[in-house]
């Protein structure tokens, strides 16, 4: 009966991992390029499970239980394996901005973050008091020289490049980066990513929109029912381990007396 009870316990965990995600992604439904996280789950080993009283049935001796088969595989529940983070595009909001930019493809705009080059698809930017292009949060963005772009008072243009105009004279261009392999970026917050070894860069194919924002890709309604899903399974796994805990609590007041 622990063992129910122990499976039970990590189903029930598993879905509180799961629904922090999924309330993680939606309160960031309405933040610019926002990517929803996925939680990815996993059984443990299965054990294989025999009648411990029963004779082996390679024994001579005991022919008549020769035919013994035994229980079958058992597991202890799932747990949490990773977190995977679905990078489909989302949808595009004109906006007019002159800073406002957005990745239409696959790619990243490189940010400088404490030193470190990050990524971000927020191209909400803007610019601080020294006219340096920075996102919301402050962070510089990085240009093809690797260092932060300043900008001069004048007519903006960027291209789909990531070259940056000024009254028609080329200022700087954006870095754009773009990955081979996407899963082996992690979260750092403020919506950035940091790339693993194992990203490997590859060009960028993308191409970047001035005026447009890249809206984030979760689905509300989508997030609703695996929030529903979540929230039925915690409440059989509690149930379950209400009837394992009144079984125990029988067989030790009740049968333990006879």
């Amino acid at each position: 009966m622990l063992r129910g009870l122990y499976t039970s316990a990590t189903g029930m965990t598993t879905q509180m991992n799961r629904m922090d995600v999924i309330s993680n992604n939606i309160a960031n439904v309405n933040t610019t390029g926002f990517k929803r996280d996925r939680v990815i789950t996993q059984s443990f080993t299965d054990e294989f499970i025999r009648r411990v009283n029963d004779p082996s049935i390679n024994d001579p001796v005991r022919l008549p239980f020769r035919n013994s088969v035994p229980v079958g595989r058992y597991s202890l529940g799932t747990f949490v394996d990773d977190l995977s983070t679905d990078f489909t595009t989302g949808s595009f909001n004109t906006t007019g901005g002159t800073f406002d930019l957005a990745i239409n493809g696959s790619g990243f705009f490189a940010v400088n973050s404490g030193g470190q080059e990050r990524y971000t698809r927020d191209g909400a930017f803007t610019l601080n008091q020294d006219r340096m292009l920075v996102t919301k949060d402050g962070f510089s963005v990085t240009g093809a020289d690797g260092n932060p772009i300043i900008i001069p008072d004048g007519m903006v243009s960027i291209t789909p490049a990531g070259e940056i105009f000024v009254d028609g004279e080329l200022i700087n261009t954006i870095r754009l980066m773009d990955f081979e392999n996407p899963a082996m970026l992690r979260n750092q917050g403020a919506n950035l990513w940091n790339a693993l070894p194992g990203a490997n860069p590859v060009p960028f194919t993308g191409s970047v929109e001035q005026g447009v924002l890249e809206l984030s890709n979760v689905n509300i309604v989508r997030e609703m029912v695996e929030m529903i899903e979540i929230s039925r399974a915690y409440e059989a796994n509690q149930r379950m381990i209400t009837v394992i805990d009144t079984t125990m609590q029988l067989a030790a007041n009740d049968i333990g007396r006879k």
